[in-house]
């Protein structure tokens, strides 16, 4: 635990890219906190989950999830154990003890059809297997009715851990060419951006479903070329289309989110430019 509070928040998921960061904030807020690990707080068990959320808990906030997109078409029954019933399991014990639950989702749980940002009340229509795991946990907390934030983000990075923005800056220093796809749009957003909006909307007593991302959008190539041109890597990036680059899942086309409610809440969010600006000046180097 950390800090003084005899009610602490429970984080779920700490060891994780965007665990991380809340981890950051909390220490910075001095914030008492309980981060325990995956194995003491499994959420495809009830008993486990009952055994880890209490009462006093200030709220719980769940990073937890299986992300590895292209992985959730293979494993099937452990994405919809982790990100869809697992969280229908939290959800109910945080309604039962009537605990605040923050919990995150994607773009994904979308079609990619539309042509204009998704506002939040857009009917669920994934595309993928991860994308209908997320919807499910979407689903049951809202069926469990206890107070709670679903948080909706899309194309998340750090400046560490695994993600887009270092696979990039690995790549273009090895490679003198990188092909990337230009028919996917979406909001690229940084793990501290994405945490300090999150901290806010609790803190305003939001409740429901919110978009959170960094403003603008942009297409993987775009998003590529301005990390190449931010760190001077000699590589050229030129573009191709998803059906050149075939993968397992299929990504929506377009998921751009309307981040209308949230900025009404809290203000503007930053730029992903800027954000991506700020993360570069700071990456970790890649594990050996």
């Amino acid at each position: 635990m950390k800090g003084g509070s005899d009610n602490p928040i429970l984080l779920l998921g700490g060891s994780g890219m965007l665990g991380r960061a809340w981890k950051a904030l909390l220490d910075e807020s001095d914030c008492a906190f309980e981060a325990p690990s995956s194995e003491a707080c499994d959420l495809r068990s009830a008993v486990s989950v009952r055994g880890a959320v209490h009462g006093r808990h200030r709220a719980v906030i769940n990073c937890a999830a299986a992300t590895d997109v292209d992985g959730c078409e293979v494993r099937q029954i452990d994405a919809h154990a982790i990100n869809g019933l697992g969280v229908g399991i939290l959800a109910r014990r945080c309604a039962k003890l009537n605990v605040p639950l923050i919990h995150y989702s994607t773009d994904y749980v979308f079609d990619g059809l539309a042509s204009a940002p998704y506002p939040v009340q857009t009917p669920r229509r994934p595309l993928n297997i991860y994308g209908a795991s997320k919807a499910l946990g979407e689903q049951l907390i809202e069926e469990a009715a206890g107070p709670h934030l679903i948080l909706r983000t899309s194309w998340l990075y750090a400046a560490w851990g695994k993600n887009f923005v270092r696979a990039i800056v690995r790549l273009a220093a090895e490679r003198p060419v990188l092909r990337v796809v230009n028919d996917q749009r979406g909001r690229p957003t940084a793990c501290e951006a994405l945490v300090a909006a999150s901290w806010q909307l609790l803190a305003r007593g939001c409740r429901g479903i919110y978009h959170v991302s960094n403003e603008g959008n942009c297409t993987w190539f775009e998003l590529a070329s301005e990390i190449v041109r931010l760190t001077g890597a000699a590589c050229r990036v030129e573009p191709c289309t998803t059906a050149e680059f075939p993968r397992p899942a299929p990504r929506p086309a377009y998921s751009v989110l309307d981040l209308s409610l949230t900025t009404a809440a809290i203000g503007p969010l930053s730029h992903w430019r800027d954000s991506l600006a700020e993360t570069i000046t700071r990456l970790e180097p890649a594990a050996a």
